[in-house]
């Protein structure tokens, strides 16, 4: 078991004695549980792929897209038309 130095500023240092009071937990338990916290979070966002993030993203059934890419233009000018308020 290594021991370790840790300078803390003031609002760290406020932050555990709140969870110290809050739990009833020393220091060194408090901080351990810090850690593995920290090292769970960090595991699990390592692991998310670009796909992950976007499918939490959930655009909806077709997103906000009014047409598919293969349909830009009429689609444009549709928005447009709709917009000024011609038929």
């Amino acid at each position: 078991m290594a021991t370790r130095t840790v300078r803390l500023d003031d609002e760290a240092e406020a932050a555990l004695q709140q969870i110290r009071e809050a739990t009833g937990l020393p220091i060194s338990e408090a901080l351990k549980r810090g850690l593995r916290s920290l090292q769970e979070r960090v595991q699990h966002e390592t692991k998310r792929t670009p796909f992950d993030v976007y499918r939490e993203l959930d655009h909806g059934p077709g997103g906000s897209a009014i047409a598919p890419s293969s349909e830009t233009k009429r689609a444009v000018r549709a928005a447009i038309k709709k917009k000024l308020g011609r038929r």
